[in-house]
């Protein structure tokens, strides 16, 4: 299963907050077996939204838009994407019910906009906040505020599956640019994919959906390689 990511936020475009949403949800992701191929970050803008998520719509099998929601002028995130499917945000009856029968509010207490998502979205409820998430086609909309994004996603995991990846690492006592040949050989000797991160040692990740050639290639590497005095693997 191949997954996009969109956050929304121009905070997270000034450097006022981090974005910990798209590192929490692409681990989450890839321990699922599915492929995170791209994470975009965007303003609070409506026509900015609307391209990104009817682009990635189009190239993988779900989107998830974190950010945007609630009521304030500065929340477009539900009409950015209604906008992506031509569709408008309305009052949606499943989430003011459970916003006034299960969330604790009454329908005085919820400003206007609250429980609009786009037409014919599935309602997610919202246990540790207000502004209710949406399923709308292959769109998952969640919020912004970490602790609200999370328990969403928790609720909703078990809609995005794919094979098991399993991992190796081999940290190798090199710079990497000497690494170069046996990176490239052990790409053509293997199928598996190869990722190389410098440090104070040079870690080598070998992933895969199939253990026994991640094993093998992991293996044929650190055999060709000068390894630190305390080795490191995952």
């Amino acid at each position: 299963m191949k997954v996009g990511i969109v956050t929304v936020g121009d905070e997270l475009l000034v450097g006022a907050t981090v974005n910990t949403n798209a590192v929490w949800l692409a681990e989450q992701l890839t321990s699922r077996g599915c492929t995170v191929d791209r994470i975009t970050t965007l303003p609070d803008r409506i026509s900015d939204i609307a391209h990104v998520v009817n682009e990635y719509r189009a190239d993988y099998d779900a989107v998830i838009v974190t950010g945007g929601l609630g009521p304030t002028p500065d929340d477009l995130t539900m009409e950015g994407v209604a906008a992506a499917l031509g569709r408008e945000t309305v009052d949606h009856d499943a989430a003011r019910e459970w916003l006034t029968e299960q969330g604790g509010y009454s329908a005085d207490d919820l400003a206007e906009g609250t429980a609009e998502l786009p037409a014919g979205a599935r309602m997610l409820p919202n246990e540790v906040g207000v502004a209710p998430g949406a399923v709308v086609d292959s769109i998952y909309v969640l919020p912004g505020v970490p602790a609200e994004m999370k328990a969403m996603f928790e609720a909703i995991a078990d809609e995005f599956v794919g094979e098991p990846i399993y991992t190796e690492t081999v940290v190798a006592d090199e710079p990497e640019s000497a690494l170069v040949d046996r990176l490239r050989a052990v790409r053509e000797e293997f199928d598996v994919s190869v990722g190389s991160y410098p440090g104070e040692y040079v870690r080598v990740k070998f992933s895969s959906t199939d253990s026994v050639a991640v094993e093998a290639a992991a293996n044929w590497f650190e055999a060709r390689v000068q390894s630190p005095d305390s080795e490191s693997t995952e």
